[in-house]
């Protein structure tokens, strides 16, 4: 379903929604906007194909705000999400569209933070608004404080990572607590089998959006290797010493791949860090801190894992196994060229992967590239090293710790220029700042002896 005129004024939103629209910068709908928002509403079900970045929250976040009561005090509309960076930038995003509309409560219900506060929050006063991951939402409705009986529309952001990590029990669960009357919207980068299935069972003939921008021509340098397994580490530390890429994410298939690539990574003297479905959330968080201010250069990762991963200029993606399915080396590839700039995809295939490169070729309607040499890796701890380096604070937002008292502290006291501090990362109980590597002993020394913002707390280097 389409409409004549991309722009927003084509269709019949609430004027309450407008100052929202404006507030993202929002001009002219994007092509998942135009295609899906005028079937959302007319209440109709929809399921997407949309990629991240696409513009699918503000497609999803305007129709289930135009289908509010916001002077009915329940939960009137819910959103999955497969993590909680996800849940927290949808979550954000709503709040912007939602500036124009008074008392409007949305509530962020997500594993990896405290239970209690939560359950506080829902016994005081039920939120309009429910976005959250379903290990979560499924725990507080089976402790009956979290009510879904009047949810008017339903949301699966990015359902293809919710199955694929495990979580198509609990969404079942929760879609079973919904009325039947719903609206169901369903969006997904990819669609496998599973996910057809969930869709025939939850959405009501929907309206079918597959979104083609997403996959936009992008300037990206895509060579393939073919290497046997046993020299695979090897292989792709000689390839990133050669190509010395400043920020690169590498993709494996498993999480036991994961931790040994990245300890095999350090070894060569790269500044590598694991990140995957097993870790604590505050770990996930810490190591997205340090990939984000550049004192990791090389972030090692499951899929599900790097969602929520947002690096406008990735120089390069490593497939150290290729993805079984096409639509995922094409997300996968697609971190990298962004903003006009050249990107490099580097894949590394055992033989018994090459099958899956005809589906690729058949997928861009174009030869591979293949380079049957492989650089010579680079001799232990000979790996060019992260520009910056981390310091963590023992102190945050809960502190009243504002990103100015940071930089206040290692400007003055500390005497560094601000040209030596990189990005700096306020959590609720732990802050993170980027110094430059020559620098950071002396940062850390000065900090530790000196104050920030009057109080002595806890510094050290990650």
């Amino acid at each position: 379903m389409t409409i004549s005129s991309p722009d927003f004024s084509a269709l019949a939103l609430s004027p309450s929604l407008l100052p929202g629209i404006d507030a993202l910068g929002y001009t002219v709908m994007t092509p998942v906007q135009a295609q899906s928002l005028p079937a959302i509403l007319e209440g109709r079900d929809v399921i997407a194909q949309a990629p991240t970045g696409s513009g699918k929250t503000a497609a999803f976040g305007l129709g289930l705000l135009q289908r509010l009561d916001p002077g009915l005090s329940r939960a009137q509309a819910l959103v999955l999400c497969p993590t909680r960076e996800l849940a927290d930038q949808v979550g954000k995003q709503i709040r912007t569209l939602a500036v124009g509309i008074p008392n409007l409560k949305v509530s962020l219900l997500c594993g990896g933070m405290p239970l209690g506060p939560q359950i506080s929050s829902l016994e005081a006063h039920d939120p309009q608004v429910v976005v959250g991951t379903p290990g979560r939402i499924q725990e507080l409705t089976r402790k009956k404080v979290l009510h879904l009986g009047g949810i008017r529309t339903l949301v699966l952001d990015e359902a293809d990572r919710m199955l694929d990590m495990g979580f198509e029990e609990p969404i079942r669960e929760i879609v079973a607590r919904t009325p039947g009357n719903r609206l169901s919207l369903l969006f997904s980068a990819t669609f496998p089998d599973s996910i057809r299935a969930i869709a025939q069972s939850m959405l009501r003939n929907p309206v079918e959006v597959t979104v083609a921008g997403g996959e936009r021509p992008l300037d990206i340098e895509q060579v393939f290797h073919e290497v046997e397994p046993a020299r695979k580490q090897t292989a792709l530390a000689g390839l990133l010493y050669l190509h010395k890429p400043e920020s690169t994410v590498v993709f494996c298939n498993t999480r036991k791949d994961v931790d040994e690539v990245a300890e095999s990574l350090r070894h060569f003297g790269f500044s590598a860090l694991a990140l995957h479905g097993d870790m604590e959330q505050r770990d996930r968080d810490e190591v997205l801190v340090r990939f984000a201010n550049r004192s990791c250069n090389v972030l090692v990762a499951s899929d599900v894992a790097a969602r929520g991963l947002d690096i406008d200029d990735l120089a390069a993606v490593v497939n150290y196994e290729l993805p079984s399915d096409p639509d995922t080396y094409v997300h996968r590839i697609g971190r990298t060229g962004r903003a006009g700039r050249k990107g490099l995809a580097l894949n590394l295939c055992a033989p018994r992967e090459i099958g899956r490169t005809a589906s690729l070729e058949e997928r861009s309607g174009q030869s591979l590239q293949w380079q049957r040499m492989i650089p010579v890796a680079p001799k232990a701890r000979s790996a060019p090293q992260a520009a910056m380096i981390t310091l963590r604070i023992d102190a945050g937002k809960t502190d009243k710790l504002r990103p100015g008292d940071v930089l206040g502290a290692l400007t003055g006291e500390a005497g560094l220029a601000a040209s030596q501090i990189g990005k700096i990362a306020i959590f609720a109980t732990r802050s993170y700042v980027a110094v430059a590597r020559d620098h950071a002993d002396r940062a850390l020394e000065r900090l530790n002896k000196g104050r920030i913002k009057g109080r002595s707390f806890r510094v050290r280097k990650l």
